[in-house]
């Protein structure tokens, strides 16, 4: 018997106005995989991931997290989906007023109602899992570099030990060298906690480092869809430009004259 995907997008649409963002999106993502979408900045990528976040609705096409389908669910029952979900986002979003283990904790005081001195305690054990001190919990988020505010949101995605774990653009605005650090430790925590894990970049260097398979977004569509390890032997003619970070090519750039 087959396994369920953990997460299933069914021919997803979704516009703003007259301008088409997705258009009739299916994919299936397995449990424990990793699942990197690729493209360019306005392909869709975001809107993927806010939809199957469920803080956009598609006006058409299904969404389904461990079977269960999500577009237009009860507040209760979605409250319940978003339990099983992880997020790093692309500037770290860390809040300002607060500690840095306030801030890796902030979904198990909130939203898991635990008990402060044991979360501190949780939110602790999460920073040495991503290569920081107890002693970087007690500092505030302006008092980091990009590198480490980035890893302090690795920490808090990954805080409450979550099914899934959605990443945007993970490495945007790093130096080389600490991207691949931010690499190194996504492998390491999805694996450790057996995660699924979902991806939105444009850094193909990060892209092949973390996925298992990969999704390239043009104009609102998957042109292709197929483990990262063939990506290099694609013959797409989309993917081919992208990898390659050609101006020749299918995809245009417009540029305003």
């Amino acid at each position: 018997m087959s396994q369920t995907p953990k997460i299933q997008l069914i021919d997803v649409h979704k516009s703003f106005g007259a301008k088409t963002v997705l258009d009739g999106i299916t994919v299936d993502i397995a449990p424990s995989e990793s699942f990197v979408i690729i493209g360019g900045s306005g392909t869709g990528k975001s809107v993927t991931l806010k939809c199957i976040l469920g803080l956009m609705r598609p006006e058409q096409g299904r969404i389904l997290v461990d079977g269960l389908d999500v577009v237009g669910m009860r507040p209760r029952e979605r409250e319940e989906v978003l339990r099983k979900f992880g997020m790093l986002f692309q500037g770290a979003a860390l809040f300002d007023s607060l500690k840095v283990w306030e801030n890796v904790a902030f979904g198990l005081i909130q939203g898991h109602k635990m008990e402060r001195r044991k979360a501190k305690d949780k939110a602790v054990e999460k920073l040495y899992a991503v290569g920081l001190g107890a002693d970087v919990g007690e500092l505030y988020p302006a008092e980091l570099s990009g590198g480490m505010q980035k890893r302090v949101g690795l920490a808090r995605a990954i805080a409450t030990e979550p099914e899934i774990i959605f990443f945007d653009e993970p490495t945007t605005g790093l130096d080389p060298i600490m991207a691949d650090v931010i690499n190194d430790l996504i492998v390491k925590c999805v694996k450790e906690l057996g995660a699924t894990a979902v991806s939105i970049t444009h850094d193909m260097h990060s892209a092949r480092k973390i996925s298992d398979r990969m999704a390239m977004l043009h104009r609102g569509r998957l042109v292709w869809v197929g483990r990262t390890a063939e990506v290099d032997q694609s013959d797409n003619p989309f993917v081919d430009q992208f990898i390659h970070g050609r101006a020749e090519g299918p995809i245009k750039m417009e540029l305003r004259r």
